[in-house]
């Protein structure tokens, strides 16, 4: 196997806001993998939250690349697993994964998973006054979405989306803290955003303080997006929240992803799929965790100016792989 690896940024349609910062690109790593007469790719998104970077993220690859080349395909998923669980390792596995359907004359994900012709996608608001977020919420409406991800920081909690839920009375909503509420009376606001009837809330509170959940009431579902990256955190996650966000680049790929949905169902856990910013390559390679998911968002492609030639087709709120499913 011959395997190369480069970043590209690509320019945001709009600013993204989240209480960790505004971004106006996103950096992805691509992984090329040629062999034989076959070429397979997989991207991955490098999250500085995770200590991450481009160049940390090619500098894993390459230090790898020399043990994978002299494996097969079958052999280099196997022993990739050794690598820590993370950006690098994600693109690695989904380019292999994409070689193996390749290399058996096939299309990935299809036949190796039974992927749904339509998966709901949420569409996400980011942070910004209450005014230009029912605005934000009101252009998805239009364009046919039926679930909105709302991102928020510790300002305007409730009138942000109360703002929201006015623009998109009927729309299911789910909110992001990205653990930024730790120093809110969680109680009192959980019963406020329960009269504005949310579906989910994602990662209040910052990963390691996810006792802090514990001994408050959830008349809302919480899901762990920060503080669940592989299985071995499923244990201290118990009793704190109701669901986990599975996303490739945290998991270090699909092969680890499809482990964890497993053993956190088997813990009680509902799932949601996630992802970074990113094209329709690492949306696609989270197609089999999302056709059985919960709750699906892979709305990365939607924030970018530009995605990669024959992308993913989002339309009305879902993603549409009728034409993906070869």
């Amino acid at each position: 196997m011959d395997i190369t690896a480069f970043s590209e940024s690509i320019p945001l349609a709009r600013p993204f806001a989240i209480s960790r910062g505004v971004r106006t690109h996103c950096d992805v790593v691509r992984v090329e993998i040629h062999h034989l007469s076959h070429v397979a790719m997989g991207e991955c998104t490098p999250y500085p939250r995770y200590g991450e970077s481009v160049e940390s993220v090619l500098t894993q690859i390459h230090q790898i690349i020399p043990t994978l080349k002299t494996l097969s395909a079958a052999e280099a998923k196997v022993a990739l697993q050794k690598m820590p669980a993370g950006a690098a390792r994600n693109a690695l596995d989904c380019a292999l994964w994409d070689l193996i359907a390749k290399t058996d004359g096939l299309h990935f994900p299809s036949p190796y998973f039974d992927i749904r012709s339509q998966i709901e996608t949420a569409m996400t608001v980011s942070i910004d006054i209450p005014e230009k977020m029912a605005q934000q919420a009101s252009d998805y409406i239009e364009q046919g979405a039926t679930l909105l991800k709302v991102k928020l920081d510790d300002k305007d909690i409730v009138p942000r989306v109360t703002a929201v839920r006015r623009a998109a009375p009927e729309c299911k909503i789910i909110l992001d803290a990205n653990e930024a509420w730790q120093n809110e009376d969680l109680g009192e606001l959980f019963s406020a955003l329960e009269q504005l009837n949310i579906t989910m809330i994602e990662q209040p509170v910052p990963k390691g303080q996810d006792g802090l959940l514990k001994e408050i009431s959830h008349p809302i579902p919480i899901c762990a997006d920060e503080s669940c990256h592989v299985r071995s955190d499923l244990s201290r996650l118990e009793g704190c929240y109701e669901m986990i966000n599975i996303k490739l680049d945290k998991s270090g790929g699909l092969t680890e992803a499809l482990a964890l949905e497993q053993e956190a169902r088997a813990k009680g856990f509902s799932i949601m799929v996630g992802c970074m910013l990113g094209t329709s390559l690492a949306m696609k390679a989270a197609l089999p965790i999302a056709t059985r998911a919960e709750i699906v968002d892979l709305d990365g492609p939607v924030l970018l100016g530009t995605d990669i030639p024959d992308g993913l087709i989002y339309q009305s709120g879902t993603l549409d792989l009728n034409n993906h499913q070869k």
